[in-house]
């Protein structure tokens, strides 16, 4: 999931750093002071999971809380994404510096696909949460696929894709079971998102 320094071309990975700068300035500048707490145990929960691999089709996947961290946070996710990826970097160099805004643009737009899949009504919660999961890990392996097209590695890249089926299959299950947890125990972890209602 994590694209290194090299892999994409210099012009691409600078532009994707300009973007995800200012994604970070726009969805956190505004950050409330009870948010903060939120977003540094996110941040944590997202650095922590990344060293935890499994074996899956020959290679090794790991899990990556985007969904959730889209359902817990919102827009703030990008600033918690951004954060998690830097140190990832700098201390076990998961990805790169240069491809750093490449890395949190692909997982941000998972955590923002399920903030905006979670305020969906009347779908069940349950369900929910197991598809802001899902597509938190799908959606971010989506663009590295297209990203190595872009750049020239061809098309046998989405092969991959099969891989984090599983893995945003397991991901999806984990999530609704926290949402759940987090239902049962306190439901006031989970915010209160203007509904988005289906249209009849």
């Amino acid at each position: 999931m994590h694209i290194a320094d090299g892999i994409l071309s210099t012009e691409m990975a600078a532009a994707a750093d300009a973007v995800s700068v200012g994604a970070l300035y726009v969805f956190g500048k505004r950050a409330r002071t009870e948010e903060i707490p939120k977003m540094g145990i996110m941040a944590a929960a997202l650095f922590v999971v990344s060293l935890i691999h499994f074996p899956v089709a020959g290679t090794s996947v790991h899990l990556g809380l985007f969904g959730l961290a889209g359902i817990l946070l919102g827009f703030r996710a990008v600033p918690v994404v951004f954060t998690a990826l830097l140190f990832q970097s700098l201390l076990f160099q998961h990805g790169g510096l240069l491809s750093l805004g490449v890395n949190v643009i692909n997982m941000s737009a998972g955590a923002v696909a399920a903030y905006f899949l979670w305020r969906i009504r009347p779908v069940p919660e349950a369900l929910r949460a197991f598809l802001c999961g899902f597509v938190g890990i799908i959606v971010p392996a989506l663009l590295m696929a297209v990203e190595f097209e872009l750049s020239g590695y061809g098309r046998g890249i989405y092969y991959l894709m099969s891989i984090y089926v599983i893995a945003a299959g397991a991901e999806g299950i984990l999530s609704a079971m926290i949402i759940g947890f987090f239902r049962k125990v306190d439901p006031r972890i989970l915010p209160k998102y203007p509904v988005i209602k289906e249209k009849k």
